[in-house]
């Protein structure tokens, strides 16, 4: 399932007709950073290829004043059975990427435990951090963000939540992590 396909054809479907800036700044607006791998700088090419597939197409050029012309693409109707196959793609999949910290943990054979400890809590600060930003986030609605999206976000604070979790977990049995000095 590619993430990027999917947003881009999502965004079709759900604003109609919409040039390559509009669904970028969509992205940025919506944060998708935040909750899916989609990156605005992707978006372009992706329209570029959906559109050599069929699956979008341009349906006017335009221009305001001395800016670049642009090119509307809006969605066909070959994409919209694409999105369907890549949002259920994307509902059966389920994915736990593995965190390169199992990793390091897993190898941190003769490592201090003042520096391994030292690490922990800095991932920890890195983690309280884009948690607060997701409840700020939470607190500041952007335009036209429905139910669904209030969802993405709380999915996104709770997957933060089960992180902090498990590192406090870490820090507290750090004693009994074999291997450090």
């Amino acid at each position: 399932m590619n993430p990027t396909r999917l947003f881009v054809l999502g965004a079709l479907a759900k604003g109609g007709a919409m040039y390559g800036h509009q669904i970028r700044r969509d992205a940025r607006v919506d944060r998708a950073e935040l909750w899916s791998d989609v990156r605005p700088g992707s978006l372009y090419g992706a329209l570029h290829r959906l559109e050599d597939e069929g699956l979008v197409r341009a349906v006017r050029t335009e221009q305001a004043g001395r800016l670049p012309s642009r090119t509307v693409y809006e969605i066909t109707d070959e994409g919209r059975r694409e999105l369907g196959v890549l949002q259920a793609e994307a509902f059966e999949e389920v994915r736990f990427p593995p965190d390169p910290v199992d990793l390091a943990l897993a190898t941190v054979n003769g490592m201090d435990e003042a520096t391994l400890r030292g690490h922990l809590e800095d991932r920890v600060r890195e983690l309280d951090a884009r948690l607060v930003r997701l409840h700020h986030l939470a607190d500041r609605r952007w335009p036209d963000q429905t139910p669904a999206d209030d969802l993405v976000v709380e999915h996104a604070r709770l997957r933060l939540r089960a992180e902090l979790e498990w590192h406090a977990l870490v820090l507290d049995q750090l004693g009994k992590v074999g291997g450090t000095r």
